[in-house]
């Protein structure tokens, strides 16, 4: 329906030297796999006879009754619609090759045989045999290195076997640029320590660079054990994320489903400038393409979809992320100010997310440059919606990490603006509003030119996104430190900034990020409490983020978007809000581009950013008719 595709990784139970006893556990896990819906279901390398027989794959009658084992596979599941792989020796031209042969309703489409040669073996390596066609199990069959196999719904594999994959090129680089979105590999390695870890490294870096999912399968612990031991391990990568990495040394027949997202990877590969780069520089003509029969779709049900997409799940990652976040955004400013010799930094700090990150991001950086946090100017500057909890955190904060704080009081100067140009103050409309936004930005203006500084911006990418900043307000700033940051990113960030810091700090930044998220634009509650809630009017933060990562990184059509968005926050909302906020996010992402037309410059941190000069390059006046009607059909 979405490209969503499952796969199954199966590890039968076998017996060494049986195929008999091998078949039927093969043909117990392939009707569970079609029960299922599994578009491609992948066994271990040699898993029919089992990969560890030695001199006996030599022997013409073991060769033989494995070739009739496969014609009874070809019988037993000719009704069946799903792909699958089964490793097999083969012999031809007087020589035997490690194979996979892959088969669908109870047709061979093709053979492959593994590229190199271990050392001992008795197989031949497959390498350059290309273009060649074999007679097995009855039928005349593709055999080769050079087979993609393409189903017309947008599925294309390719085959790398067992030690292939740790090839110094391996093969599945290759079938990647030719187009190969799925990459299979039934293994048959022995596990030693350390081993796994290296593995899905391996795996991980593997399908990141080549922009494909990675299905490995290895044999099981019913391998021979004479001198090593097989784990039957299973795991599945997706543009670098896990998607499987099932539990080792199971006994019995076992099977593991994963739904692959295969529409998202030709999505991102669309529009990687580097994946094109090199489809374009290397010949796509020495591989065959093998047709198969339309594959069937799943309906995403085992998807992991992530609630937080910009936000690592675990904790030493996450960490490491908001490590590296900081210290690119204090580099950033650092040479900012190098370059500029600018003797202040200037900013407003408010008690809210964004300009408290902003000024640990400011105080550190004058840390990097042996200079005093006293050069950081903070500017709090109380207005008409102005709380006691986020004037008294602002000030706190201020005072704690030793900045110069200055006290300017909005109220009077808007007031007068308001009786320069007839407005009612009553009328708490959008003018009301954005007068304090820009009289603070022409405050911080006006104070860093008088002290030879910058004036250093708060917003982030979320508020790009949204356009949720006043134009020649907070939207603009001499440097923005935060631009490239979601809302969702902020507090992990700032948790991690000040976890050394004394407690009266820690204690002060743990209010902040409690503090409902509000611009304080309008009068407080009669009990001083935030009236202006900006989640309450345009939805959950964390929800426009995961819109916005998804629109922007893969493009993500606006049906399948609500679909994704469901299975992240339908235990919370139910779908038609979920559409609801999903359309406020395209109008307002659309409607809003004149803003990130013309901003400021600031720091990409991650692969998700907005500014028109490097990353996203969008009219101002495009139109969002064709993505909302889409929510509509």
């Amino acid at each position: 329906m979405y490209g969503f595709f499952r796969c199954a990784a199966c590890v039968p139970a076998g017996k060494v030297g049986d195929i008999s006893w091998n078949l039927g556990r093969i043909l117990q896990l392939a009707k569970s796999a079609e029960d299922a819906g599994c578009a491609v279901t992948l066994f271990p390398e040699l898993a029919l006879t089992s990969a560890s027989c030695g001199d006996l794959y030599r022997d013409r009658m073991f060769l033989k009754q494995a070739e009739k084992a496969i014609e009874q596979f070809l019988q037993e599941t000719a009704e069946y619609s799903s792909l699958f792989v089964i490793g097999v020796p083969v012999e031809d031209r007087n020589r035997i090759y490690d194979c996979s042969i892959l088969v669908q309703n109870g047709i061979i489409c093709g053979i492959v045989p593994k590229s190199c040669r271990a050392e001992n073996s008795v197989f031949s390596p497959g390498a350059g045999i290309e273009g060649r066609e074999i007679a097995y199990a009855g039928m005349i069959v593709p055999f080769g290195t050079d087979l993609i196999f393409e189903s017309e719904n947008g599925v294309k594999i390719g085959m790398e076997i067992g030690d292939d994959a740790a090839a110094v090129i391996p093969p599945g680089a290759a079938l990647a640029i030719a187009g190969a979105n799925l990459i299979l590999t039934p293994s048959a390695e022995n596990d030693f320590a350390d081993r796994t870890r290296k593995r899905l490294e391996r795996l991980s870096v593997q399908s990141l660079q080549s922009l494909t999912a990675r299905v490995f399968v290895s044999a099981g612990v019913s391998e021979s054990t004479t001198d090593s031991v097989c784990s039957g391990h299973c795991a599945v990568y997706s543009m670098g994320k896990q998607l499987l990495n099932a539990p080792r040394f199971e006994r019995g027949d076992k099977i593991y489903f994963t739904d692959i997202d295969l529409e998202n990877i030709n999505a991102a590969r669309i529009a990687d400038k580097g994946y094109a780069f090199h489809t374009e520089m290397f010949s796509q003509d020495q591989f065959r393409r093998v047709e198969l029969n339309t594959l069937q779709e799943s309906d995403g049900a085992l998807l992991k979809v992530s609630r937080l997409p910009f936000v690592p799940t675990d904790e030493q990652e996450k960490a490491d992320r908001c490590e590296e976040i900081f210290n690119i955004q204090c580099a950033g400013l650092a040479k900012r100010m190098e370059h500029t010799g600018a003797k202040k930094l200037v900013l407003g700090i408010s008690g809210g997310l964004d300009s408290t990150l902003a000024l640990l991001v400011c105080v550190n950086t004058m840390k990097l440059l042996k200079r005093s946090a006293s050069d950081v100017i903070t500017v709090t500057m109380p207005g008409f919606g102005t709380t006691g909890r986020t004037y008294e955190n602002a000030v706190g904060l201020c005072k704690g990490l030793g900045t110069e704080l200055r006290e300017i009081n909005i109220s009077k100067a808007c007031l007068q603006h308001f009786a320069d140009i007839g407005h009612d103050p009553e009328n708490r409309n959008v003018v009301y509003e954005n007068t304090q936004a820009r009289e603070r930005t022409q405050i911080l203006h006006d104070v860093a030119n008088g002290v030879g500084g910058l004036c250093i911006g708060t917003g982030d990418l979320s508020e790009a996104a949204m356009g949720w900043c006043t134009f020649n307000g907070d939207h603009i700033a001499m440097y923005s430190v935060n631009c490239d940051i979601p809302k969702s990113l902020i507090r992990p960030i700032i948790k991690w900034a000040g976890k050394d810091m004394k407690e009266e700090i820690r204690n002060i930044l743990q209010d902040i990020m409690e503090t409902p998220v509000s611009p304080e634009l309008l009068p407080a509650s009669a009990g001083g409490e935030i009236k202006q809630k900006t989640e309450d009017i345009i939805g959950p933060y964390e929800m426009h983020d995961f819109f916005l990562y998804h629109f922007v990184k893969f493009h993500t059509a606006p049906d399948k978007l609500l679909f994704l968005a469901g299975k992240a926050f339908g235990s919370d909302y139910p779908e038609e809000k979920i559409k609801q906020f999903l359309t406020l996010f395209f109008r307002r992402f659309f409607s809003q581009q004149f803003k990130r037309s013309c901003c400021q410059d600031g720091p990409k941190v991650g692969s998700i950013a907005l500014s028109p000069r490097t990353d996203w390059k969008m009219p101002s006046d495009a139109c969002a008719s064709e993505w909302l009607a889409r929510l509509d059909n």
